[in-house]
């Protein structure tokens, strides 16, 4: 007994050193953890842990003075409010609705609220467009919306897509509108009886005057109310929908008048605030500027200002070719509903998600096996294209916005000798250089240029000896490049949304809007670039860097510097990616498409005032505890 006593003893006493030591061991690592760990190894949305190579451990890009850290600190910030904003059930989604918008949600509310959510919508409450486009209708009697949706099928350049009975009974002729009637009839079940007249053009089609939108626009707010009785439901039977059979009414006048080559911003103009640039003569290109640029470096602070006519039109108006030589630019001054997958500034056409992101047109849609990781991308910016954008002829090709773009960023077509950018100094800070000689940069890093010319009256011979045409790319040979540049043609671009689904960054020049504008936030999900181009080679010799080269006694360097940011365009890369497969995804579309009908079924309804969803929410109590919604994105640290 006494022997078992002691080896008892002496195991206790071996279990206590063990648990002394093993703390010990605990306290140590905790130490060396809290104190040793380098903070720059980051783990990026769908990438491994890694370091990145461009940054200094030292945390000397933490004091960098670029003007782009805080155009990226601004925009993580804004995005982050919209991220902190967002309703997480049905009761809070109806409020906010209410509170911003004067009006009960449209009926059906509960329904697609139930849809979205099974659908994993990221922000049920981000649907402000739809609201924005449709606002000025409500100065507008149903009955005569509806009597012009039926007589626009009639017109040159729009389609029509019917519902009836809760399904899609006839369309048009034609791959848009045939695409579109197929998204609808998806929807039709859910919605009430309508006429949706689309454009086919690829130019937007109604831009009413200011004064016009203003009046619609204070007429619009007085009739706002939130009846206690509203009723959830549509009203059956409405009449003056299109009927073949008893015909149309012809005597309807859209007011078509066509501005194909003519200067937009003559037109333009009337659409803007009596106090904008494009109104008022005193204003100079350079106060404009300050209205969207950063104050130091000339960078995009402001994307929707820099995209707006009434503030860049009075500049860009002969810069770009939809503005001074459309080929094709049909519109009316009077407020149409119009359905248009894109439109400028100053346009009142009705927004949807674009028919090409429907359609699954391979030119267009990303396929993520021929991606690479970041790392395995070349540090080159891609641009490819064909001569479109406008009719060109021989004295005027020059100014369009695409053969611009060539001939700034073509080291072969190049007619830039110096350019301004921003280099560091022997002191650390940023200082603006005007002397900075492309042309070798665009060489080593850049790859843009024409695949053919098209569009030329009355041919494209005064090109020759012009562009050195490159071979096309197909779209997934582009992602190998770490910077897409996406810009305009004729119309919006087909490619940005699978931009943003790659691993590459994309940067962005365009005067045209779309559908997800309000959920897409510059400096955070994409580069953007203005339409002048000025400030390509500032953002680029960010990114990529820029090494001074040593003079001939080999002590000295010589030229300008600017450090490597490649950690900082990796960053934008990753949250944009992850951005877009949480709110750019096809089921997005179809949420978007749905909403959208619905307040447009309401706007056409004689008894709107009185119809809409006016509970308080309560009802999808026990929905929302079953379908919870996902956790706020953070924002990637160190950045």
């Amino acid at each position: 007994m006494l022997g078992a006593n002691s080896f008892a003893g002496r195991r206790k006493s071996l279990y206590l050193s063990l648990a002394v030591a093993a703390a010990l061991i605990c306290l140590v690592n905790l130490i060396f953890l809290t104190h040793a760990v380098d903070h720059s190894i980051i783990r990026l949305p769908g990438l491994s842990l890694f370091r990145p190579k461009s940054k200094q451990l030292d945390g000397s890009l933490a004091r960098d003075e670029h003007p782009i850290v805080g155009l990226m600190n601004e925009a993580n910030n804004r995005w982050q409010e919209y991220e902190n904003s967002r309703s997480t059930n049905f009761r809070q989604a109806v409020a906010k609705y209410r509170q911003t918008y004067g009006r009960h949600p449209p009926p059906g509310f509960k329904e697609w609220y139930q849809y979205a959510r099974e659908n994993n919508v990221h922000n049920v409450d981000d649907f402000q467009q739809i609201t924005g486009d449709l606002r000025p209708f409500w100065a507008v009697p149903p009955k005569e919306i509806r009597q012009m949706a039926a007589r626009l099928q009639q017109s040159p350049g729009i389609a029509g897509v019917r519902i009836r009975d809760h399904q899609v009974v006839s369309h048009t002729e034609g791959w848009r509108v045939e695409t579109l009637a197929a998204a609808v009839d998806k929807l039709a079940k859910h919605l009430p009886d309508m006429d949706i007249a689309m454009n086919t053009m690829d130019q937007p089609r109604v831009m009413a005057t200011y004064e016009d939108i203003q009046k619609y626009l204070k007429i619009e707010e007085s009739t706002r109310a939130t009846p206690p009785d509203a009723t959830d439901e549509f009203t059956q039977g409405l009449d003056e929908l299109y009927n073949e059979e008893a015909g149309i009414n012809e005597e309807l006048d859209p007011g078509w008048f066509s501005v194909a080559g003519k200067l937009y911003m003559d037109f333009a103009k009337e659409a803007c605030p009596p106090e904008s640039p494009a109104r008022d003569a005193n204003m100079t290109v350079a106060d404009a500027d300050k209205l969207f640029k950063s104050s130091f470096g000339d960078f995009i602070s402001n994307f929707t200002g820099s995209t707006d006519l009434c503030t860049v039109g009075p500049d860009l108006g002969d810069k770009h070719g939809f503005l001074f030589s459309a080929s094709s630019n049909t519109i009316s001054r009077k407020l149409l509903p119009v359905f248009g997958e894109c439109k400028v500034s100053v346009n009142n056409d009705i927004l949807f998600p674009a028919n090409m992101y429907f359609l699954k047109d391979p030119r267009y849609v990303y396929d993520p096996k021929h991606d690479y990781e970041w790392d395995d991308k070349t540090d080159s910016l891609l641009w490819r294209g064909v001569t479109s954008g406008g009719t060109q002829v021989e004295d005027n090709w020059f100014r369009l916005h695409r053969q611009r773009f060539v001939h700034v960023a073509n080291a072969t077509e190049m007619d830039l000798e110096k350019v301004s950018i921003l280099s560091k100094d022997t002191h650390e800070h940023y200082q603006k250089i005007d002397n900075f000689r492309p042309a070798d940069f665009a060489e080593s890093y850049f790859d843009v240029g024409f695949t053919e010319a098209w569009g030329c009256i009355p041919n494209c011979s005064f090109y020759e000896g012009v562009w050195t045409y490159k071979e096309p790319k197909a779209f997934s040979e582009q992602f190998k490049s770490k910077y897409l540049v996406d810009i305009d043609g004729h119309s919006f671009s087909g490619r940005w949304r699978a931009f943003h689904q790659s691993k590459s960054l994309g940067i962005k020049a365009t005067i045209f809007r779309e559908w997800h504008d309000s959920r897409l936030f510059a400096w955070r999900h994409f580069v953007p670039m203005d339409n002048r181009y000025g400030d390509l080679y500032s953002l680029m010799t960010y990114f990529i860097g820029l090494h001074p080269s040593a003079s001939k006694d080999s002590l000295s360097s010589h030229g300008p510097s600017v450090p490597r940011h490649d950690f900082e365009a990796e960053v934008i890369a990753s949250q944009s990616r992850e951005w877009a497969h949480l709110t750019l995804r096809d089921e997005d579309l179809e949420i978007y498409l749905y909403l959208l009908l619905l307040e447009y079924g309401r706007i056409v309804d004689d008894n709107r005032d009185n119809i809409g969803y006016s509970g308080d929410g309560s009802e999808l109590d026990h929905f929302d505890a079953q379908y919870p919604f996902p956790e706020t994105v953070r924002p990637l640290a160190g950045v």
